[in-house]
Formats: structure tokens, sequence, C-alpha cells
């Protein structure tokens, strides 16, 4: 027999509204789950006339954009379908307790190996803006690499106008041989690594290279419109200088914190930094096409892939226009490719919006103080042997505080949460240990020292740490990146800190917060953070050469009274070493 159903009555209509109502604001609340799988795959690529065979995403070069709102949880299995190990960095998400979803290889986790697979589980927390992810293993991430895009909550807008499109732009760095090949003979001789061959542009070189005029890409716009610029340095080893002709932008945000607006013709963005632009097109069809290009920043006495990837912005024309084929291709004007006082003022322009819905919470006053050196430095060759380093007679190193850092066989962060004896020591130097004159004449002795040391702090400790270029091998920038945080870029100058005078000078009301920024070439700069995120968070130069010669360290940040302020345990999915 039909049983029938009673109708609802109007009370538990509006009993169900209201709990649909309810739901929804939870989900603006909560966020939602975004799911992603990630196939390491070997993909075949031809650039500059050279076919090669190269590790990627789901055979994408670059990767596919993850995107995501603030507060959404993002889950990405990632699948490692080629013969290297392999892990995901999510570089510049926050990973607030989620230190295992970091990605670093032999810091939070062991590498992914061959036919293996993991779940990167972690909730973006007060973060909205541009992001990247990329391999963190070797070299690995000259092609593995893709944007993160993270939505304003919905309801919510950009603090600037609405822009008409929004384009993401990639620069990488091409090489014809294979970058794991080009590291480890360096490493192995002590030289220094071969440079890339191009520079590109979401992976095209541009009509600048030899055998590339179709590897170029095309932006195409309307007049009278705003676009939101995208840009992300992807580029294993060089720091960028980026212009679009007779245009200028305004920069909004940089390493997805929003920043006081400001017009600008030329950028520099180091690797691992993203910087979003406003460009606003010109009122007509302005009868011209207009280069937009990139080439490196570098003060450095090595050899530098010394070339300029190009791309087109094209207009699209009016419909009684003839044709665009007959246009003028303007071209823009970079700075000299050692414009040190560019950069610095460049970088000083960055600003936080410091107000009340985008706060600058800096520290104002200082639980410990850190002093470090950055730069290059030397290791002996082993006995019998020669090498190609400096001199002939030894390799080329790099180190913090003279420490030249050795990843261990297992994860620091494993060896700390299980208390696994011998992997890592407690005792990185806090002060050089041996003082000298920084930028001028270096010491007779370059050998760094090498070991695991980290440097320990409590919960919630602030933080005021200096970062100072060494004269070793020629004074360079260094764009430092800090996994795990955010910090403000309190202070930088030329020349060696002065610990008397500098501070005074600090800006505390509206500095920038960046998780990558330039250790200025023959300079200083000094950064502050709170340490409110547990786990062990890697350090370093995101100058991959520097990075393998041992330019890198690494925090460990002890548990908070909170439950909220601990590390979570492990996923079971862990990889082991």
């Amino acid at each position: 027999m039909a049983t029938s159903h009673p109708i609802p009555s109007f009370p538990s209509m509006a009993m169900l509204f209201s709990f649909f109502v309810l739901l929804l604001l939870l989900e603006n609340v909560a966020g939602e789950t975004r799911h992603y799988t990630f196939n390491i795959d070997y993909h075949n690529v031809t650039r500059l006339c050279h076919t090669r065979t190269i590790l990627t995403v789901n055979r994408q070069f670059p990767g596919p954009r993850l995107v995501a709102r603030e507060g959404d949880r993002v889950i990405v299995k990632v699948v490692n379908h080629i013969s290297n190990n392999v892990s995901i960095h999510w570089h510049g998400i926050r990973q607030l307790t989620t230190g295992w979803a970091d990605g670093p290889s032999y810091v939070t986790q062991c590498p992914i190996q061959t036919n293996q697979s993991y779940i990167y589980n972690f909730t973006i927390t007060g973060q909205r803006g541009t992001l990247l992810w990329h391999a963190h293993i070797s070299w690995l991430r000259a092609t593995i690499y893709g944007p993160i895009i993270i939505l304003p909550k919905r309801n919510e807008s950009y603090p600037f106008v609405k822009p008409h499109k929004e384009v993401t732009i990639l620069f990488g760095e091409w090489f014809n041989t294979d970058p794991e090949a080009i590291i480890s003979q360096a490493l192995q001789t002590g030289a220094a690594p071969n440079v890339s061959d191009a520079y590109t542009i979401n992976s095209l070189p541009g009509p600048l290279y030899n055998c590339s005029s179709k590897d170029t890409y095309k932006l195409k716009v309307k007049p009278g419109k705003t676009y939101l610029l995208r840009l992300i340095n992807a580029a294993l080893n060089d720091e960028l200088f980026f212009s679009i002709a007779n245009h200028t932008v305004t920069v909004v945000e940089g390493d997805a914190i929003y920043t006081k607006p400001f017009e600008t013709d030329k950028l520099l963005i180091t690797p691992g930094q993203t910087t979003n632009v406003l460009l606003k097109t010109k009122p007509e069809f302005p009868n011209a096409s207009f280069l937009m290009a990139a080439r490196p920043y570098f003060t450095g006495q090595g050899t530098i892939d010394n070339s300029t990837t190009v791309g087109i912005l094209e207009y699209e024309h009016p419909k009684h226009h003839k044709s665009s084929k007959n246009l003028t291709l303007l071209q823009p004007t970079l700075p000299p490719i050692n414009a040190t006082a560019f950069v610095a003022n460049f970088t000083g322009k960055f600003r936080s919006l410091a107000n009340a819905k985008f706060p600058a919470n800096v520290p104002k006053t200082v639980d410990k103080k850190f002093f470090f050196t950055v730069g290059l430095g030397t290791s002996p060759c082993p006995q019998n042997t020669t090498c190609q380093g400096p001199n002939n007679s030894s390799k080329f190193a790099a180190s913090v505080n003279n420490m030249s850092f050795a990843l261990p066989s297992v994860a620091i962060l494993q060896a700390y949460y299980f208390g696994q004896n011998g992997v890592y020591t407690t005792d990185f130097p806090t002060q050089p240990l041996i003082p000298f004159n920084y930028t001028g004449t270096p010491p007779n002795n370059t050998n760094v020292m090498n070991g695991t040391r980290t440097v320990v702090l409590p919960f919630n400790t602030s933080v005021e740490l200096v970062m100072q270029d060494t004269s070793i091998l020629g004074a360079e920038s260094h764009p430092l990146h800090l996994h795990g945080y955010n910090f403000f870029v309190v202070g930088q100058g030329f020349g060696n800190f002065d610990p008397n005078k500098d501070p005074a000078k600090f800006n505390l009301v509206d500095p920038m917060e960046r998780n990558t920024a330039g250790v200025p070439a023959g300079g200083w700069l000094a950064i502050r953070f709170f340490a409110d995120n547990p786990g062990v968070w890697f350090m370093h130069c995101h100058l991959d050469v520097h990075t393998s010669w041992g330019l890198k360290m690494a925090w460990i940040v002890l548990d908070g009274p909170q439950p909220n302020q601990k590390l979570q345990p492990p996923p079971s999915d862990l990889p082991q070493c």
C-alpha cells in the first residue's frame, strides 16, 4: 500500500530555508574542498629546434593552474610516473600546522618514489592573490611548475578596480640539455653549472632566439580596458627585469599580499616572487604592436644567460581596419644587467596596505635577533683530484654564516616529530663565527663548513633577522625564501649593516610582507616575523645553483599551548626514504 508523505507546513519550510542559509554562510566561512590530481610524467617538447623529454605535471608545460578561494581546503594527489624521486612545494602557502604538506624533499618529507603517490592536504588561511607551485628536489623545478591563483572569499572584491580580464604570465628558463645532468656534473667537477639556453614566457622563448619565431607568447587585448597580469618568476637561476613597450603598469600585489598601488614601466621579479599588476590599455587602436620583454639582473662574476625573451602585446583591430599585418613593433627599454640602483629603488616602493581590513602586523619589539651572512665560498677538492672551481683548486660552495647546509637522508620534520637522533643538530650559528669586512676585501680562507644545523624557536617568538651579502667570489643579490611564513621587509641598504645606526630607519608602519625577498648585492636586508607556525621550515636562496651549493638552513618552531598551535600528526601516506 502506498504511503502518503505529508506536505511540509510553512514553519518547517521556513526552517528548511534558514537551514540552507546557514549552510551557505558556513560554506562562506569554511570554504570548499578542491581536489586535484597531479601526474608527474615524461613529455616531449621542442624549443629552439631541440626536442627534449622533459618532466611535467599532467603533460602540461607550464603545469596546470591550481585555483582556489581564500579559506578553501586543497587536496592534491601527486602520482610519480618517472624514474626520479619528486616532491611538490606550494610556494608561499602558509601551511599553518600542516608542515607535512610543504614539500621540500628531506626537510618536511621524503620524496615520492617511482610509482608511488602522496596526498598534499592543506587549507588556505588568510591569503589571496598569486603564488606558484614547483618541484622541490634537485633542479626538477626547471619544468615542473605552475601557478596558484587564490581568489578572494565569495562576495569579497579586490581593493582595486575590477579587471576586464585576468592573465597569468610565467617566466621560466629553457635548457637544451637535461638540467639534472648539468647540476650533477657541476657538483662533481666543482665548476659553475652551464647556464640556460633561453628564457621563456609561458614556456615560449620568443622571436629573438634562433628557430623560435613561432614559439612566441601573444597577449591579445582590447583598447580602453584594464587587465590584471599575474606575473610569476619560475626561472631556475635568474632574477628578471620585465617591461612592456610604451605601457606603464600599476603594481597592486606582491607574493599574494596587496600593496599600496604604484606605477612603473619596468619591474624586477626574482625567482619565487609573484607580482600582480594592472595594465590599462590605450583608449584607441594604437596602430602598433608592443614587445613584452624579460632579461636577467645579475651582478656576480660568473657566466650568465644574457639573452632576452619577448612576447607580443597585440590590440584587437577595429572592423574598419583592413589588416594588422604591417603594424610597427615597438620595443621596451630594460635596465642594464647590473642595475643595482634601479633594483634598490624599485623594491623600496613596495608597501603593505596596512589598513583596518589588511593590517601589517609587524613585530614592534623583538625577542630574538639574528645576523646571517649569505654568499658564496669554496670547498677543498677531494685528495689527489683537481677541481674546476675557483683557482682550479677548489669547488664552488655557498653558505649562511659560513655553514653550508647538507640535506640529510631522512626528512628533518620526521626526525623532529619522532625524536630521531643524529639527523640534525640545533646549534646553527646565530652570528658569523668569524666577523670580517663583509662587503670589502674577502678573507684569505673562503672555505665553508658543512653540517645539518638548525635554529630552534619557541612558539610565537618575535624574530628580527638581518641578512648580509658578502663579497666572497663577487657580491651578488640573493633572493631568500622562507617556507611556512610571510615576513616583513623592515629595512635594506648597501654596504655593511650598522646595528647602531640602521635600525633607526626601519619601517615599522607599512613594510611589505613577502615570502621571498632579495638580499641586495653588496648590501643587507632586515626582516621581522612572528614564529607562529609550528614545524620545520626551510630557508634558502631561490637561485637553485646557490641552493645546490648549500645556501640554505632550517628553523624548527616548537608547538604552542593551544590545540590549533600544534603541528598536526603526519598523514598515513607520508613517503618513506
